[in-house]
């Protein structure tokens, strides 16, 4: 496992990038000037990946994500929105390699596809300069300066994913191993939750926000009755297919015992991969990121601090173990702004070639 330095940004003229995010469920592109704490001219467009056409091929899904995003960054580009721009970050969904090669994207395109070489594409067909970083990578750029500690980065949206940073640096192997720790299996059953990258019982099919909606459609298939009580029924329309992630956020956030159930259930291997991380390595703080974690709020963490109280931390008391865990910034900018962080330290070296940094 190799080290990837996260430097401080360095000062002067500013400069203005375009900056994407290319999610499970939406692909965001803004502008922003270096040095400024916001995007502006956001974008957001449902990404033609699995989520929109589960009916298609994984190589089918790959080609038009990958011809959606450049499509939509050269309209943002030549628009007034990008004039100016210096350079093109983008956070990717998923495994990337040290020279930029996407090596899976189980939440845009499902199970196995080409190696693909992201980086050189969007070079060669914008006329800027283009970084593609992991999503996670660059959502902690927005962090680091921030966290004096060691901190963990996770996100809980589409799928789930983690970065683990140690003194300005984050641990990743240049083959793109590491930080994904919701293809982690925490369920060994022949029979257990399909994951969408093919495997079953990974963390991420199970306490990912599409993982508990399944979760939740399925508990309501099986308990008619203790659905009918919940306010679940009434938002879906007493359909179980009706349910959606939305109405489950604001169930648990309400305490509606049949939402709160299932989210629990949810959360324990989730607990289970707080509490590795933190007995093989010794973190003790942990930033939940992502659509599902900020749309539940404040009652994900505690939660979450139930079920990893209930397993305990190795020589930490329950208040130590709660204090441990804290949801990120309350908006969906965390990939952005990384990037154009990433971006004003790294463009220099890294113009022309991109790469997971």
């Amino acid at each position: 496992m190799t080290t990837v330095s996260v430097p401080t940004p360095t000062t002067g003229a500013p400069r203005r990038y375009v900056v994407a995010d290319l999610g499970g469920t939406t692909l965001r592109i803004g502008g922003t000037a270096e040095g400024t704490d916001r995007v502006e001219a956001v974008r957001r467009m449902a990404t033609e990946g699995l989520d929109r056409h589960r009916g298609l091929s994984t190589q089918d899904l790959q080609d038009r994500v990958v011809e959606q995003l450049t499509r939509e960054l050269e309209a943002y580009l030549a628009g007034p929105e990008g004039a100016g721009a210096s350079a093109v970050g983008v956070s990717f969904a998923g495994p990337m390699t040290k020279d930029g090669t996407v090596l899976a994207g189980p939440t845009l395109w499902g199970g196995p596809a080409a190696p693909l070489p992201i980086t050189d594409i969007l070079n060669r067909r914008l006329a800027v300069p283009v970084v593609v970083a992991n999503d996670i990578t660059a959502a902690a750029w927005r962090y680091a300066s921030a966290e004096p500690d060691p901190f963990c980065l996770i996100t809980i949206s589409s799928g789930i994913g983690h970065k683990v940073f140690r003194k300005g640096e984050v641990l990743i192997a240049d083959s793109g191993h590491g930080g994904e720790i919701g293809h982690w299996r925490v369920d060994p059953r022949a029979d257990a939750v399909l994951c969408e990258c093919g495997g079953r019982g990974h963390l991420g099919g199970i306490a990912s926000g599409r993982g508990v909606l399944a979760a939740a459609r399925r508990a309501a298939a099986a308990d008619p009755e203790g659905f009918s009580r919940s306010a679940l029924a009434t938002s879906a329309h007493r359909s179980p297919d009706g349910i959606t992630n939305e109405d489950l956020a604001r169930a648990v956030r309400a305490d509606d015992a049949f939402a709160t159930r299932v989210l629990r259930d949810c959360l324990l291997p989730l607990a289970m991969a707080v509490n590795c991380v933190f007995t093989a390595i010794g973190v003790r703080r942990y930033l939940f990121i992502g659509g599902f974690a900020l749309a539940v709020g404040p009652r994900f963490i505690s939660l979450l601090g139930d079920e990893l109280s209930r397993l305990g931390c190795f020589g930490l008391g329950e208040e130590e173990i709660r204090a441990m865990l804290a949801l990120g910034a309350a908006d969906d900018d965390h990939c952005l702004l990384g990037m154009a962080r990433m971006l004003a330290e790294m463009l220099p070296a890294a113009a022309g070639s991109g790469g997971e940094v």
